[in-house]
């Protein structure tokens, strides 16, 4: 297994048009996103790398969305994605849209979200599936020349480790599109074979485990030592 940091620079793509049938990649990641867009509230949501920007968010209760990449547009913060420039718990949700695939410190990446994030905080990322068909794309030299293809590609168990770590509680990951290169990507072997889907969804929360004991839970739960028959107090 290869580390997950390397010194290696990528270029991300400007828009989802700069991958081939990327368009399509987009709408199948929007109509996964649908059912958990509504269970989202709060106050403010990040759209981190410029595949997150395009993204409709339109149905989440979360009004304020800000784009958030070193360049590209529609960007409304320039910044490093691996040094966000929000305080420690002031967003309420994070969307990472195959961000992943083209950043060379993804263990970085998560911990910076996990320092914006509030509590209970909610983080939705996508990427590319390594053991599927455009993951075995990789073996084939000709086919090495797509951006999808030369990204970097993790499983879902790696990335659950990875969440694990920063105590991340996953609710839903799913894989989809099975046939990379059609408009609808093969519904029926998406459904019948979803673990060999070209894209994955993961949606998390953020969890935190209460480090201050309470006193008065502490002091009911200790057990008493009954005092023995016949005892008495001496002075």
């Amino acid at each position: 297994m290869k580390p997950a940091r390397t010194p290696r620079k990528f270029v991300a793509p400007v828009n989802w048009g700069a991958l081939p049938k990327g368009v399509y990649y987009r709408q199948a990641l929007e109509e996964e996103l649908k059912p958990w867009l509504v269970k989202m509230y709060g106050f403010h949501l990040l759209k981190i790398g410029n595949l997150s920007a395009e993204i409709n968010l339109e149905s989440c209760a979360i009004s304020h969305q800000v784009n958030v990449s070193l360049a590209g547009e529609p960007a409304q913060v320039r910044a490093d994605p691996l040094y966000l420039p929000f305080a420690e718990k002031s967003v309420d949700a994070c969307l990472l849209a195959h961000t992943l695939p083209w950043c060379p410190d993804p263990h970085r990446l998560l911990q910076e979200v996990d320092r914006v994030l509030i509590d209970d905080g909610w983080l939705v990322m996508s990427g590319f599936n390594p053991i599927s068909l455009l993951g075995a794309c990789k073996a084939v030299p000709f086919a090495r020349r797509s951006p999808a293809v030369k990204s970097r590609m993790f499983t879902l168990t790696r990335q659950f480790d990875w969440l694990a770590l920063l105590n991340f509680e996953v609710l839903h990951y799913s894989r989809f599109r099975v046939l990379p290169w059609t408009k609808q990507g093969g519904k029926l072997l998406s459904a019948h074979l979803p673990a060999l889907g070209c894209m994955q969804l993961i949606v998390a929360r953020k969890r935190t485990i209460p480090l201050t004991i309470n006193p008065l839970k502490q002091s009911r739960s200790r057990a008493r030592v009954p005092q023995a028959v016949g005892a008495t107090r001496q002075s």
